[in-house]
């Protein structure tokens, strides 16, 4: 009796009672949770039934994908219907799919994410190795330098520079716009061009790089954040190689520190590829790919994102980020304002948060 009225109550209205789905897919397990209309009874008068799937994240004998297999499940238990393994999925009764995952996180702790190169001003190859030179553990005795996630590394004989700064090798103009070689960045700053690349050259470097093997580059030149010219063009240049992935450091986060804007390009062009690899092959379970279905995926801030937004910096902590937001959520007492310790354990990492009251967003 409950799947028959589960069923009329998914179809009736043209579909306007659909299946809300949510997914957290971990490192061991995927939990799944649906949440569809039904009749209301005495026991239950709120009209919504909560189902819970939980299984293996991977299991290749069974299913190819976790969270897939897990919507699967929830389908035949919302429609009253089978839905083969090995079909595609009918999206008519799905309004929405929210997901945390861990796939870019754990691709991070264990390494294994895409084979990459990082393109860099010429003079700045160790930028990353060096860092900013902080020293948090300064009288460790067994200090091990941490790795880079790139595999090349191609230097440009390019730079520029901000106008009217102690370290500028001319004076500043006294109209500065007039002058052929200085331009007004993005940031409102005049930016000099001190010496621009010779564009066969740098087609010629990334062909080399191409051909080891290489298909996502990283770029991150000197005042990118705000003089945007070189690395746009080097990136036209790396796709029209071939290159599958390229991050521009100026696109992904202009801001006008260099190592901080590395080091977000270089872990996206590590762990894109694999999230939106991962992605696709989601969405190649359905029988219309998403269809009119609302896919979000959590970010490390705790905001969500649709799914052609999703990228591997923001992903790093979107598994962990959504524990959070749940707990904050679930948990918290206005009234008697406790601070709350979150302690979230998976087969592969184990976060450790506090929540106070109100996020912090560093």
């Amino acid at each position: 009796m409950e799947t028959t009225d589960n069923r009329l109550l998914l179809e009736e209205c043209g579909g306007k009672h659909r299946v809300r789905i949510s997914v957290d897919r971990g490192g061991t397990f995927t939990d799944c949770v649906g949440i569809f209309p039904v009749e209301p009874t005495a026991k239950d008068p709120s009209g919504e039934r909560v189902v819970v799937v939980k299984l293996l994240s991977e299991d290749p004998t069974h299913y190819s994908d976790a969270p897939r297999e897990g919507i699967r499940r929830i389908l035949e238990i919302a429609t009253g219907r089978p839905h083969p393994r090995d079909a595609l999925l009918a999206t008519e009764n799905i309004e929405s799919i929210r997901m945390g995952t861990t796939v870019a996180t754990n691709a991070l702790l264990e390494r294994k994410g895409e084979p990459c190169a990082l393109v860099v001003t010429l003079g700045f190859r160790d930028l990353l190795k060096i860092g900013n030179q902080a020293r948090p553990k300064i009288f460790d005795l067994s200090i091990s330098k941490p790795d880079v996630l790139y595999q090349h590394v191609v230097q440009i004989d390019e730079r520029v520079t901000l106008v009217g700064y102690a370290m500028d090798p001319r004076p500043a103009a006294q109209n500065q716009s007039d002058e052929t070689n200085v331009v007004v960045g993005r940031s409102g700053e005049h930016v000099r061009i001190l010496k621009t690349p010779e564009w066969a050259t740098v087609r010629k470097q990334l062909q080399q790089v191409f051909d080891t093997g290489i298909r996502s580059v990283a770029v991150c030149l000197m005042h990118a954040y705000t003089f945007t010219a070189h690395e746009e063009e080097i990136g036209r240049i790396a796709s029209e190689i071939g290159f599958t992935h390229v991050t521009l450091s100026s696109h992904l986060s202009p801001r006008i520190k260099i190592v901080p804007r590395a080091h977000s390009a270089t872990a996206d062009a590590y762990l894109t590829p694999g999230i939106r690899r991962y992605v696709d092959g989601f969405a190649s379970g359905f029988d219309a790919g998403f269809g009119d279905i609302r896919i979000d995926f959590m970010q490390s801030d705790g905001g969500l994102a649709p799914v052609e937004h999703f990228s591997g910096l923001r992903a790093i902590l979107s598994g962990p980020a959504a524990g959070v937001v749940g707990y904050a959520v679930t948990s918290y007492s206005e009234s008697e304002k406790i601070s709350l310790v979150g302690f979230d354990m998976g087969g592969t990492s184990t976060d450790v948060s506090r929540f106070g009251g109100e996020f912090e967003h560093v």
